[in-house]
C-alpha cells in the first residue's frame, strides 16, 4: 500500500512540474527545459515566450581568429541556453556621458568580447511551417562602435507581433578587428580589410539555413540598417558573396558614404600600425596576442599618421575623414559604389532609404544656439553663406514653411545625410531596376523643451513599434503613437511585399531623380517632390 501511495505521489508532482512548464499564452513569460526549442544546424536551441512572442538571444553564428574570415561555430549536442544578449565587439570604453543625451539615447553598453558573432531572433511561431518575412538589423555606431543592443528601440519584439515578421539582429567585428587591412603581409591576410562585414554575410546564411524553423521565410528577407547599419546594408548591396541572400534593403540615415576607401589607402594603415608597435613586418602575426586595449590605441595613431599623410598628398577622405569601414579590396568588395557592375549586383533588389531632418544638429554641439534671436541666427548663418544668406533664409521656408524658431534655420542637416541620401536614391534610381523609395523623417521631439528636433536615431523607436521604451526620446504622447503605427507598418509592409504602402499613408510613389518623391513623417504625412532643391543647391556651393 505504501509502494502506491508513494507511487501515486511521484505521478502527482511529476504532473504538477509538467503543467508549471507548459506553454500558456496567458503567461507574460514562460521559460523552461522544453520551452521554445528549435533546431538549427549546429545544435538545438532553448528560447523563451515573452507576451507571446518566441525571443532567442546570443546565438553563435560564426567563429573566428583575429583578423581571419569567420567560419562555422562548433557545433553542439546538448539544448543551447540563448535567452541572454551574446558579447559586444570591443570599442572605446565609455568614461563618461552628457547627460541630457544619454537621457534620451538611454544606452545599454553590454559586456564586450572578441568572439561576438552572435545573433538574436524574435518571433510569432516557431516549427509551424509558416513563411513570415524576415527583417534583418543591421545596428549603428558606425564600422567602429555600437552593438545590436546599444540602444532600447533595438529590441524586436513589438515590431515582430505587429506585422507577424521575423526580427533579427547581430552583433559583428568592428573597428580594428573587423577592418584592419594586413594584406602587404602575404596571403595569410589577404580577406583581413573586410572580415567584419564578412561576418554579416556569414550571418545571412545562418538565417538562409535555420530561419524557417522559427517560422520565417528564407527566400523573404530584408536588410535594414542604420547609420554605420544602414552604411553596411548599401555594404552588402556591392558584395557578391551576399548576392541571393536578402531580397530588399532598407537604409536609414546611412548614406553619408559615398565610396569605399580604396585598398592602396587601407593598407597603409596596417603598414603604419606595425610601425606604431615597433613591429617588423615577419612579426605581424603576433598582433594576434597583443591585449585589444593596446592593439586598439596603436590603431588610432596609424590612422592618424596615414590621414596626415593623405591630406599632404590632396586625398580625399571617405565621409569626412579617415576611419574604419569597407575596402574595395577587388575580392570581397570588386566594384566601387559608382560602377555599374556593382549596381547591377542588386539591381532587383527593391530599396528605401531616407535620414531625419536634423540629424548631427548644431545647437546639440553648441547649446546657446537654442536661444538665438533670428539676428543671431543670422549673424551665425552670414558666416558660413555670407551674400549668399537672404536666399539661403528663403530656401529654409520654401522647403520647410512651418519653420519660425531662429535655431531651425541653423539645425537642418545639409552637410552628409540628406546630400548623400538624394545622392544615393538618384544613383540606385536612374541605373534602373528595382522600385526605390525615399523618406525624410521631420517629426520634431518635444522632450526637455524641444532640444531634440528630429535627431539622428529618433526614427528607431516608431520604426520598431518601441514608442513606449523610447518615452525618454519622443515623450511617447499621443502624435508620437499615430506615427510609430503609420511609420511601423511602413516598413512591416515594405519587408513583405518590396512597396511600403499601406492605407495609413498618402499614395507613395516610386523614386526618380525626375520626381524626388519623398514621403515625410511627421503629425501631417505628406508626399513632396525635390522640396529643399534651392537648398541643396545653395548649402554645396559652400
Amino acid at each position: 500500500m505504501k509502494k502506491i501511495i508513494l507511487l501515486g505521489g511521484l505521478l502527482a508532482v511529476s504532473t504538477l512540474a509538467t503543467s508549471s512548464f507548459s506553454y500558456s499564452q496567458t503567461d507574460p513569460l514562460v521559460a523552461g527545459k522544453n520551452i521554445a526549442v528549435v533546431s538549427t544546424d549546429l545544435g538545438k536551441v532553448r528560447g523563451y515566450i515573452h507576451n507571446g512572442t518566441f525571443t532567442y538571444k546570443g546565438i553563435p553564428y560564426a567563429q573566428s581568429e583575429r583578423f581571419m574570415p569567420p567560419i562555422r561555430p562548433k557545433a553542439w549536442t546538448d539544448v543551447r541556453s540563448s535567452t541572454a544578449y551574446g558579447p559586444v565587439c570591443p570599442t572605446d570604453p565609455t568614461t563618461t556621458v552628457f547627460d541630457p543625451l544619454e537621457f534620451a539615447f538611454n544606452h545599454n553598453w553590454g559586456y564586450t568580447n572578441e568572439n561576438c558573432q552572435t545573433l538574436n531572433v524574435w518571433s510569432q511561431g516557431i516549427n509551424d511551417g509558416k513563411k513570415r518575412p524576415v527583417m534583418v538589423w543591421l545596428h549603428g555606431g558606425g564600422f567602429s562602435a555600437g552593438s545590436a543592443i546599444e540602444l532600447p528601440s533595438y529590441e524586436g519584439e513589438n515590431l515582430s507581433k505587429k506585422g507577424d515578421v521575423v526580427v533579427v539582429s547581430i552583433n559583428h567585428r568592428l573597428n580594428v578587428l573587423g577592418f584592419l587591412d594586413l594584406s602587404s603581409f602575404g596571403d595569410k591576410y589577404k580577406k583581413s580589410a573586410n572580415v567584419g562585414m564578412m561576418d554579416a554575410v556569414m550571418a545571412l546564411e545562418w538565417v538562409k539555413n535555420n530561419i524557417a524553423n522559427f517560422g520565417g521565410d528564407p527566400n523573404n528577407v530584408t536588410i535594414f540598417g542604420q547609420s554605420g547599419g544602414g552604411a553596411k546594408v548599401t555594404t552588402l548591396m556591392y558584395a557578391p558573396s551576399a548576392k541571393g541572400l536578402f531580397h530588399k534593403a532598407i537604409n536609414q540615415s546611412g548614406s553619408y558614404r559615398q565610396s569605399f576607401l580604396e585598398q592602396e589607402d587601407s593598407k597603409k594603415i596596417g603598414e603604419a600600425l606595425l610601425e606604431v608597435l615597433g613591429l617588423k613586418p615577419n612579426q605581424v602575426d603576433s598582433l594576434q596576442k597583443i591585449p585589444y586595449e593596446k592593439l586598439n590605441e596603436a590603431s588610432k595613431k596609424a590612422i592618424a599618421k596615414v590621414q596626415d599623410q593623405m591630406k599632404k598628398d590632396g586625398k580625399a577622405f571617405v565621409g569626412g575623414g579617415l576611419g574604419w569601414g569597407p575596402v574595395h579590396d577587388g575580392d570581397f568588395l570588386p566594384y566601387q559604389q559608382v560602377d555599374p557592375a556593382g549596381l547591377a549586383i542588386s539591381k532587383d533588389i527593391p530599396f528605401m532609404l531616407g535620414c531625419t531632418k536634423n540629424e548631427f544638429m548644431a545647437s546639440l554641439l553648441n547649446p546657446a544656439i537654442r536661444d538665438f534671436s533670428k539676428e543671431q541666427a543670422v549673424d551665425f548663418l552670414k558666416k558660413r553663406y555670407a551674400d549668399k544668406t537672404d536666399a539661403y533664409l528663403k530656401a529654409v521656408e520654401k522647403a520647410y514653411p512651418n519653420t519660425t524658431k531662429p535655431s531651425d534655420y541653423i539645425d537642418i542637416d545639409l552637410a552628409a545625410f540628406r546630400p548623400g541620401m538624394v545622392k544615393h536614391a538618384n544613383l540606385k534610381a536612374d541605373f534602373g531596376g528595382a522600385p526605390v523609395y525615399a523618406y525624410l523623417f521631420t517629426w520634431q521631439s518635444p522632450v526637455n523643451d524641444g532640444m531634440y528636433k528630429a535627431v539622428h536615431c529618433i526614427e528607431l523607436g516608431f520604426v520598431f513599434n518601441n514608442i513606449d521604451r523610447c518615452q525618454e526620446m519622443t515623450g511617447g504622447g499621443k502624435e508620437a503613437k499615430i506615427l510609430e503605427d503609420k511609420m511601423s507598418q511602413a516598413w512591416i509592409n515594405f519587408a513583405r511585399t518590396g512597396n511600403p504602402a499601406h492605407k495609413g499613408l498618402p499614395a507613395w510613389p516610386a523614386y526618380s531623380s525626375q520626381n524626388g518623391a519623398t514621403m515625410f513623417f511627421d503629425n501631417k504625412v505628406e508626399v513632396r517632390n525635390h522640396h529643399d532643391k534651392e537648398l541643396l543647391e545653395i548649402s554645396s556651393s559652400k
